[in-house]
């Protein structure tokens, strides 16, 4: 059920009601700005360092990681000093599985509230 959209390049794209893309062919990094930006973020080279990983977490697993796996596929991805939660609170505060997951265009990880 869409309950609302984001306007990215000209185009409406929708979302579901906890603000997660409707369809994942909807992404684009301009659409992760924007979706960043709804959250009070404003990405940068790390914020997308971490975005593709996920992505790629993605693509191998179909499915959106919880905080542990995140944190262990950063780390093999863009080394240990950027797999440990304390570096993912700070490019996602609160949740950052469940945020990073959002702004990746992926689904809500299973686990996260």
């Amino acid at each position: 059920m869409v309950t609302t959209s984001i306007k990215s390049d000209g185009l409406n794209v929708p979302l579901d009601k906890h603000g997660f893309l409707v369809n994942l062919e909807d992404w684009s990094e301009a659409v992760a700005a924007e979706l960043a930006r709804s959250e009070g973020i404003e990405l940068s080279a790390e914020h997308f360092e971490v975005i593709h990983a996920l992505r790629r977490f993605y693509a191998q697993f179909q499915l959106s990681p919880a905080m542990r796996p995140l944190v262990k596929y950063i780390g093999q991805e863009l080394g240990a000093d950027k797999g440990n939660s304390m570096y993912l609170m700070k490019l996602f505060p609160g949740s950052p599985a469940k945020l990073a997951s959002k702004i990746a265009g992926l689904p809500k990880p299973d686990n996260c509230l």
